[in-house]
């Protein structure tokens, strides 16, 4: 055969593996993310063993059990399953989001107390989230009572959320069932979130749901929390 024949039937099976590829590449596994810091970073207002617990144990079992509920997901697919594709959305949506939820909110915590607070030495610091804490709350303390509240006041398991309501500009409170999705489920862009199922504190606050609420204010990574709102407001 010429070269040219030879070039035309590489091209024509590259064309060919791409859409292949393609699927392949779209489902890699997730993993477990690694923390920013150690587990013993954020004591007293964390113990080291919650800590890993709720790290290595919790969260690394929503990832494999999201693996797992994709590889099913995408068997059904491939048969054309449509009711076995619906049998497993409550089992994305549990896992995916335990898995996007605890992603958040490990990078939403800082071991340094002071550094990026906004309330250090008693003031605020200026800067277009903190304008936007009064604008929408009136005060820093304001938000801090308002999400406290909405979080402590979680029946069960879930989440107390600040989000970013893109549509109207505008920063909101919310909260959420279980592992639902703060994006997925109420179109809020997730800012901070606080996980209040029991394992992220029985172990160190039993049953006492606002004191672990009110202490984890005092690890909140406004760096983080302040380059998620810019993106948001993009």
């Amino acid at each position: 055969k010429s070269m040219l024949t030879r070039v035309g039937h590489v091209r024509r099976c590259v064309a060919t593996l791409n859409p292949f590829l393609g699927i392949l590449a779209s489902r890699q596994k997730h993993a477990l993310p690694d923390l920013p810091y150690d587990y013993g970073a954020l004591e007293p207002h964390i113990s080291a063993e919650i800590m890993q617990l709720h790290h290595s144990k919790h969260h690394a079992a929503y990832v494999n059990n999201l693996n797992i509920t994709e590889e099913k997901y995408q068997e059904a697919l491939a048969k054309g399953d449509v009711t076995g594709q619906v049998a497993l959305q409550a089992a994305l949506r549990f896992n995916g989001g335990g898995h996007i939820n605890h992603t958040i909110f490990w990078t939403n915590l800082s071991p340094n107390e002071c550094l990026l607070k906004p309330w250090c030495d008693g003031h605020l610091t200026s800067g277009d989230l903190m304008e936007a804490i009064k604008r929408d709350f009136g005060s820093f303390q304001k938000l801090k009572e308002k999400m406290s509240a909405a979080t402590v006041a979680v029946q069960g398991s879930g989440w107390g959320w600040l989000g970013f309501d893109k549509e109207n500009g505008r920063l909101r409170i919310a909260a959420c069932a279980n592992q639902d999705p703060l994006q997925g489920t109420t179109g809020l862009i997730p800012l901070l979130g606080i996980d209040v199922w029991e394992h992220a504190y029985y172990l160190q606050y039993k049953n006492v749901r606002p004191d672990y609420v009110k202490a984890i204010w005092n690890i909140v990574n406004w760096e983080n929390v302040g380059e998620r709102f810019k993106a948001a407001s993009k």
